[in-house]
């Protein structure tokens, strides 16, 4: 797992790799051929005859937003049961195991109402219930095959298997020789058409100690966690995608099949493939396989509305770790019109070493062992936050850098950018797009977060032309509008004396100066990178 605020103030990601030649519209549309199927689903296929491999990229439009009260971290949870395989994928019968996995979620039901009961609970009964629900556990686990599912995928020479869970979606990848097509549309299609909870909460016992290390333990994480929570009273964004420790240690495997039933429907999925690949020929195939799912209405995804901020709120920790310094200002989602505007406010504040920020604060007054905006924190789906951030060097405070920040805020709102800045930001756009769609990878990636988000890859290119119509009066607009001191939520790590983890004063590494530009609706990975099961 990565912790969010690292994720998304480091990652920022931008699409990477070369690729010569001219990139527009009219070039992948000749490529690109886009189906959806009766039953919802949106399939979305690039040619690309460059070696004979291929990627994939299949984009659940729910994340941890969507987690139900009480279960927050149930998003993620069903994301690592989807490695777990299926009615016959990982397991040695799976008709003696079913039942057994049934006995598994009575037992617990059974032991979380005594061990939840507020007035007179049995403890004997408790310890009962307890050992009932951990021998079901042990009998369903004979059945089980370990990590099958990830084993034939490397088998068969898959690589980067991979998957992520953040606030606004789910997704899951990897990489294939080309004549491992049909093996794939085969596997992907069948764990969401025959998911089962194998080993389930041996697998939130992972989880639980994944939010120990990445949460509890990090001074980052609890900062970024406490930081959400006071800049989003009402809307989910509040909520951490891993999910809170009371809710990990409640929710049962039943819970995770339901959200899977109302969220990973088919007109809730886009799969896109890039690679060695003829549409005329796969899209019978892929039909085929994914056509299997069943039929279900696009799940509601309302949430409340984050009401106006008319205060500025701040959250300090004090830790024995390096200092932080985080501040975010409320804006609206990626369908905004002035989306291109806060990505070019993105660029002329953080990217590379010539960048406002960089130069301010780390190059001129020495202060920061780096310095960045960016948006999309902690998501971009829903109206979200514009952040800044510094780490100051030893023997400077989180206020310096603080007060060297909001000069350089002032500067936006104040005075009209140089031509050539403006310029830069726009070429940059331009060569970040070329550079992202370079690999099979990157393609299927973009294709398939365009199309979930917006119903037309196309837009992948319409944001770099709605960015080379910002003026310099729509950066100081939108600045004015926007960064507020009301607008406002500091998160602020000070550092306390003592020795850190590790016997050493200030334990946390200064961050790498290698931070891309963000791209929206960017692939914000708030919580998880999964490997192989």
């Amino acid at each position: 797992m990565k912790h969010h605020l690292l994720k998304a103030a480091f990652s920022l990601v931008i699409i990477s790799s070369a690729l010569a030649g001219a990139q527009d519209v009219a070039s992948f549309e000749k490529r690109i051929t886009v189906k959806k199927l009766p039953n919802g689903l949106t399939i979305v296929i690039c040619e690309r005859p460059e070696a004979p491999v291929f990627s994939f990229f299949t984009m659940v439009d729910a994340g941890s937003a969507q987690d139900p009260q009480r279960k927050t971290g149930l998003a993620h949870m069903f994301e690592h049961m989807a490695f777990k395989g299926t009615d016959t994928i990982g397991t040695t019968n799976y008709t003696a195991e079913k039942p057994a996995l049934e006995k598994v979620e009575t037992a617990y039901a059974a032991y979380i109402a005594e061990r939840d009961r507020e007035v007179g609970r049995d403890e004997a009964k408790l310890k009962q219930l307890e050992k009932a629900w951990k021998d079901a556990i042990a009998e369903a686990d004979k059945y089980v095959v370990p990590n099958q599912f990830g084993k034939i995928v490397e088998q068969n020479g898959g690589q980067d298997l991979n998957a992520f869970t953040d606030y606004d979606e789910t997704a899951y990848h990897y990489s294939l020789p080309v004549n491992r097509l049909e093996l794939w549309a085969y596997l992907e299609s069948e764990r969401f058409l025959h998911p089962v909870m194998r080993e389930f909460y041996k697998e939130r016992n992972v989880v639980i100690e994944e939010r120990r290390m990445r949460t509890d333990s990090n001074p980052t994480g609890r900062l970024e966690e406490q930081f959400d929570a006071a800049a989003f009273e009402a809307h989910p964004y509040h909520r951490p995608t891993i999910g809170w420790m009371s809710d990990l240690n409640y929710f049962s495997a039943t819970d995770a099949k339901k959200f899977f039933d109302e969220y990973y429907v088919p007109a809730n999925m886009v799969v896109a493939v890039a690679g060695d690949l003829k549409a005329a020929q796969v899209m019978p195939l892929l039909e085929k396989y994914f056509g299997r799912l069943p039929a279900s209405s696009k799940p509601d995804e309302t949430t409340t509305s984050e009401p106006p901020q008319n205060s500025e709120r701040k959250v300090v920790l004090k830790e024995k770790s390096q200092p932080l310094y985080l501040e975010g200002y409320h804006r609206p989602d990626y369908k905004t019109k002035d989306d291109a505007v806060f990505e070019a406010i993105t660029d002329l504040m953080s990217e590379g070493r010539t960048s406002r920020l960089y130069r301010a604060l780390v190059r001129d007054k020495k202060i920061a062992a780096f310095s960045a905006g960016f948006t999309g924190l902690p998501g971009t789906k829903y109206p979200h936050l514009f952040a800044f951030y510094a780490f100051p060097l030893p023997g400077h405070t989180t206020q310096e850098v603080a007060d060297a920040i909001h000069i350089e805020i002032e500067r936006l709102k104040k005075e009209d950018i140089s031509d050539d800045e403006l310029k830069m930001v726009k070429t940059r756009s331009k060569a970040n797009l070329i550079r992202g769609l370079g690999d099979n990878e990157g393609l299927a990636t973009q294709l398939a977060i365009y199309q979930t988000r917006y119903g037309d890859w196309r837009e992948l290119f319409r944001s770099v032309d709605r960015i080379d119509k910002v003026t310099k009066a729509d950066i100081r607009r939108v600045a004015n509008d926007t960064f507020q001191d009301t607008n406002r939520t500091v998160g602020v790590i000070e550092t306390v004396a003592g020795v850190g983890p590790g016997g050493e004063q200030g334990t946390q590494q200064a961050p790498s100066d290698q931070v891309p530009s963000d791209r929206a609706p960017s692939d914000q990975r708030a919580s998880d990178q999964r490997g192989a099961q």
